[in-house]
């Protein structure tokens, strides 16, 4: 699969495809595509279907293939921000937020990830479920605000705000600290918790969650 991102605060991402090759995505995330673009909407079976339930995607996946020929299909985000993409080739394998997943190779598999540790599950701003994705190919994954990667080397740790982590090679490892001080906690404006990320490997930071975007305009939707 061929891709170009386009757009601004709201990206899309235009992806080319070849004859009989097929692209997965999550419900809705279509756009436009070429009039050859056959869709087919599948479960993958009840444990992949509860699977998905548990980290925020649809229990049903929509498949295009490019019938007849090449075939063109463009996917948008449904979040302000930036849309990510990540090559997978078999040996590495990435850990992401729960409803990042945009769309895919229908080479890449994804499948649930359960945070074993207790704290960081509930603490940690992610949950205990995320997603985590394997096979080969690429698979995009979308973002709140803007985006900053880094490389962690062996050892190497970076505290960062709860839901700022977006994505991370599965070698990374995450934990939580809390922040120092009762005065800090009760009023510094960071809760009482960070996210612990100690590498190696690479982590995607957003600069805006989807919890920090829900709070941002609840104040101007109306209520009943």
């Amino acid at each position: 699969m061929k891709y170009e991102i386009k757009g601004g605060s709201f990206p899309v991402v235009v992806c080319n495809v070849e004859a009989e090759q097929s692209v997965r995505c999550q419900r809705g995330a279509m756009a436009w595509m070429s009039d050859n673009m056959e869709m087919s909407t599948k479960g993958g079976g009840l444990g992949k279907m509860f699977g998905k339930a548990l980290t925020g995607e649809s229990i049903f996946e929509n498949i295009y293939t490019a019938k007849g020929g090449a075939g063109s299909i463009t996917f948008s985000s449904g979040v302000p921000g930036e849309i990510l993409p990540i090559e997978l080739n078999g040996s590495n394998s990435i850990i992401a937020q729960k409803s990042s997943y945009l769309a895919s190779d229908n080479s890449v598999n994804m499948e649930m990830f359960f945070q074993r540790k207790f704290g960081t599950g509930v603490f940690g701003g992610e949950g205990f479920i995320m997603q985590k994705f394997t096979g080969n190919g690429t698979v995009l994954i979308q973002a709140g605000g803007t985006l900053i990667d880094y490389d962690l080397q062996p050892g190497q740790v970076m505290i960062v705000q709860t839901g700022t982590l977006c994505a991370m090679e599965s070698t990374v490892s995450m934990d939580i600290v809390s922040v120092k001080g009762l005065g800090n906690m009760l009023a510094g404006g960071e809760g009482f918790f960070n996210t612990k990320l100690t590498g190696p490997g690479k982590v995607w930071l957003q600069t805006m969650s989807l919890i920090e975007l829900a709070g941002a305009i609840s104040p101007y939707i109306a209520t009943k």
